[in-house]
């Protein structure tokens, strides 16, 4: 690699600096004469440069000169003429000084530093972990124009010892000028927010969403040298929205470093003309709900009691139309089909929403993409927060649709404007398709009329991202309404205009843009592995409590994987086969005069000690699991089949041979 006369010159005047400051002169001068006069025999008076070089790494001097050396890499001369990597995350090992990493000089950069927190009371009185001592931490999550972050996760304590950097780049994408130095004024006008998830985990591998922040990061232009320092202080989330959990200390920075700052006064007056921009599309959508409200009711005055929802508060607990709660969003090739991509919604886990008290009724809690995908939980009584949005780029018109089942409100996906199909997302289950036929409630009383399979009791609206359609049917009830939608005599339309004024993406308002899909992080293998060794554990240690003895068959635990790999086959494709070949393999393990007994089950978490706990409230595998009789050998298999953003449906058979005594 060959630098230009100047760079050889800067590189080198640096390096000069940094060995003056560390005396490495001075130090180098005490190792030459004390290896002249201690280790030299004196016949020998001449001392080899191969020599001194021993003695100066002997003494860890080269390793000291080397540590405290720090290179930015270039990736262009690295790479010669290729296009240059694009941004990625780094964490500190040594957090004083945070390295700089694939800068592109053609390119604007915000390099975003976390540089620890505090006042985090809920923590307050948590103890110090131990060295390998598992606890509960704090992770950050970062989005910023379609580009994704997740810090190291840090223990839990009033003070987490957050030290990360984020290298976010800073470009139009629809302007298509990418390839371009942006200057200050461009970059004024980008008013994407960064947006940042904290997230809790706790012992046991459950995640809660602790706090949502939008960060302005314009203020930086203003800043004198391009670097400035905010403290974050963090809300809650839910009914703690108004609640701080605690503060971040962030450091702001631009690389390269901008030719020309704009003026505090520019950059106050540009972010107030977005907020009156942005408060006059929502007040003027507002206006528009309350007449379209006002003119439903009068259609049929029980329309009042219909499930329409036009609004609903996110995590932080603000107000925002729920067209803006979805987006199409391309999956890449992380998900193949829109089965796969159903699949892939109905392992992601679910919580109930936290509440203090009782008697207030179910909670709702909706949230912005980035939260949700981030806590990789839905809440159980959020109507439309488990969507497939990805079916939704798989060329069909999409849309959400609130019902009541018998019990509880739950989520309908209907994959067309135009079918008339519903799918129910059931929990870490298949997502069951029904075909709906409606019932003509002017039938004569004889007439025969199919009986409707769906769980779902009513309906009061559609939406998507593009259209809200209230249901105005002299009945709301699922089994009797016609899903024309096209009929405005049955389904009441909002503006398309004016959804669009508030929900469309790159316009200045207050909806936050979408994070793309990220790849699972979680090996497969790896973690099958550990969850069936500590399954293997427990079940020794429940049987030896009853006093009985544990023999594996390794073998017999070898030949249940194909059975879960078919199960999770079905579940994704409605397509069964291998069942034959199994029940082959089973029969060839099992002897002569033997019973072969196994249970399948199904999780979407990965906590073997819960799973265990479950399984053994099941009668048929506690049978397994406790099985008594002559030359009883059990048997476990664990597979785990990954999915986008780390959801995973995890399959575990439990099975046991044993001879049969009459």
């Amino acid at each position: 690699m060959s630098l230009p006369p100047e760079k050889a010159s800067e590189l080198k005047q640096i390096i000069h600096q940094q060995l003056v400051k560390m005396d490495v002169h001075g130090r180098i001068r005490e190792v030459l004469a004390e290896t002249i006069r201690e280790e030299l025999a004196p016949e020998h008076q001449q001392l080899s440069t191969e020599d001194l070089i021993k003695a100066l790494r002997q003494r860890g001097i080269i390793d000291d000169v080397m540590k405290e050396l720090k290179f930015v890499t270039d990736v262009n001369e690295k790479e010669g003429t290729s296009a240059p990597k694009p941004s990625t995350h780094f964490v500190d090992r040594e957090p004083p000084v945070l390295k700089k990493t694939n800068i592109d000089p053609t390119r604007r950069y915000l390099y975003l530093q976390v540089l620890g927190g505090k006042a985090f009371l809920e923590h307050l009185q948590e103890p110090e972990p131990l060295p390998g001592q598992i606890c509960s931490t704090f992770t950050l999550c970062l989005h910023f124009r379609n580009q994704r972050f997740c810090s190291k996760p840090v223990p839990c304590a009033c003070e987490p010892d957050f030290h990360d950097g984020f290298l976010l780049e800073v470009h139009k994408d629809s302007l298509g000028d990418g390839s371009k130095m942006v200057d200050a004024t461009t970059m004024l006008s980008i008013c994407d927010p960064v947006h940042m998830v904290l997230i809790k985990m706790d012992t046991f591998g459950e995640t809660t969403l602790v706090a949502s922040y939008f960060l302005e990061w314009r203020s930086v232009l203003a800043a004198e040298n391009g670097i400035t320092n905010v403290a974050v202080e963090l809300l809650g989330v839910g009914t703690e929205s108004k609640v701080s959990v605690g503060v971040l200390n962030i450091r702001l920075e631009m690389y390269p470093q901008l030719n020309k700052t704009l003026s505090l006064e520019v950059t106050n007056t540009q972010f107030a003309l977005e907020r009156q921009k942005t408060a006059e599309k929502e007040r003027l959508f507002l206006v528009y709900a309350k007449q379209w409200w006002r003119e439903y009711l009068q259609i049929r005055p029980t329309h009042n009691v219909r499930l329409v929802k036009i609004f609903a508060q996110d995590e932080n607990g603000v107000n925002r139309p729920v067209c803006s709660y979805i987006r199409p969003l391309r999956a890449g090739r992380l998900l193949d089909t829109p089965r796969q991509a159903a699949r892939f919604v109905s392992v992601l886990g679910y919580e109930r929403a936290p509440v203090i008290g009782g008697g207030g009724g179910k909670p709702e809690q909706w949230c912005t993409l980035l939260a949700f995908l981030c806590r990789n939980k839905v809440c159980e009584n959020s109507p439309c927060v488990k969507i497939d949005w990805t079916v939704i780029n798989f060329f069909v018109e999409s849309g959400v649709a609130l019902l009541n089942e018998h019990r509880f409100t739950r989520n309908l996906f209907k994959p067309t404007f135009l079918d008339i199909s519903l799918i129910h997302y059931g929990r870490g289950r298949l997502s069951y398709l029904y075909i709906h036929r409606p019932i003509n409630p002017d039938d004569p009383p004889l007439a025969e009329q199919s009986k409707p399979l769906y769980p779902y009791r009513t309906i009061g609206c559609i939406f998507n991202h593009q259209k809200f359609l209230g249901n105005c049917q002299p009945s709301d009830a699922v089994e009797v309404c016609v899903f024309d939608l096209h009929d405005e005599s049955k389904w009441k339309p909002m503006s398309g205009e004016a959804i669009k004024s508030v929900c469309s993406p790159g316009t200045t308002s207050s909806v936050p843009p979408f994070p793309p899909l990220c790849a699972s992080t979680v090996d497969a293998a790896v973690t099958s592995n550990e969850i069936e060794l500590q399954l293997r554990i427990l079940v020794s240690e429940h049987r030896k409590d009853l006093g009985l003895s544990t023999v594996w068959d390794d073998h017999l635990s070898y030949l249940l994987s194909p059975a879960l790999a078919a199960y999770e086959l079905e579940r994704t494709t409605s397509i069964s086969a291998g069942n034959e070949e199994f029940q082959d393999a089973v029969r060839r393990a099992v002897p002569d005069g033997h019973t072969f007994k196994g249970f399948p089950i199904h999780f979407v978490y990965r906590n073997a000690r819960r799973a265990f706990a479950t399984c053994l409230r099941s009668p048929f595998c506690e049978e397994i699991i406790c099985c008594r009789g002559d030359q009883v050998r059990l048997a476990v298999r664990v597979r785990v089949f990954t999915y986008p953003e780390s959801a995973c449906a995890v399959w575990i058979m439990f099975a046991c041979k044993y001879r049969s005594v009459l």
